[in-house]
């Protein structure tokens, strides 16, 4: 199970977050977000972070151009599209060398043809409890609806989950459910976790998988 947490930006708090680590770290690059990254993330706190650790960037409903020149600067190794993008802009950006995670709205996830032309431009999809903020709301959506997934590509589960979830989420069964999206319910601050609570979270994790 691929851990990702997200919406970082400090460079001390990345630090020891980089000490767990995780798969994945998120960078939330849309500016109505209260983790947007903003002038606090700086180049050289990305490139501190191990190559084993796929440094990811956020996006909501921006241009081709931005992206690319965000990932270029913050040395970013994957993209989260967040908002309506298309296939497309998917496959433009897994040309240029990017995994790309696509968020969708768990509500369409029985319907197969708003999914499948994603399926060959994305490396993941990610379902995340609708909102418009786009994401980082704190609450999870009807874990239920996983069960009426009928596609092919793995998928990240995100949406409030929190530090008593890991025994939840392990009762999952799906073989599709490749990671889980930690965020918001980590936090002491909007972009500032609580690196003990998610060490206990990934112990637990891993305790009971065992």
């Amino acid at each position: 199970m691929l851990i990702k947490v997200c919406g970082m930006r400090q460079m001390a708090n990345i630090g020891e977050l980089c000490k767990l680590k995780p798969d994945y770290i998120g960078f939330i690059f849309y500016p109505k977000s209260p983790r947007y990254v903003g002038e606090i993330l700086t180049p050289e706190s990305t490139r501190l972070i191990p190559s084993e650790i796929k440094k990811t960037g956020v996006f909501v409903n921006e241009s081709l151009k931005i992206i690319l020149s965000e990932a270029k600067k913050y040395s970013l190794d994957a993209i989260q599209l967040h908002g309506v993008e298309g296939p497309d802009l998917c496959g433009q950006l897994k040309s240029e060398g990017y995994e790309i995670l696509k968020a969708i709205n768990p509500e369409s996830i029985d319907v197969p043809q708003r999914l499948s032309a994603y399926e060959t431009v994305c490396d993941f999809f990610l379902f995340d409890t609708p909102s418009v903020s786009h994401g980082g709301t704190g609450r999870k959506f009807n874990w239920d609806l996983l069960n009426q997934y009928a596609g092919n590509l793995p998928f990240f589960l995100s949406g409030g989950i929190g530090p008593d979830d890991a025994g939840e989420v392990l009762k999952l069964e799906n073989k599709y459910l490749a990671g889980i999206d930690i965020n918001s319910r980590f936090e002491s601050a909007p972009a500032l976790k609580n690196i003990d609570a998610i060490k206990l979270f990934i112990d637990g994790f891993i305790n009971l998988k065992q």
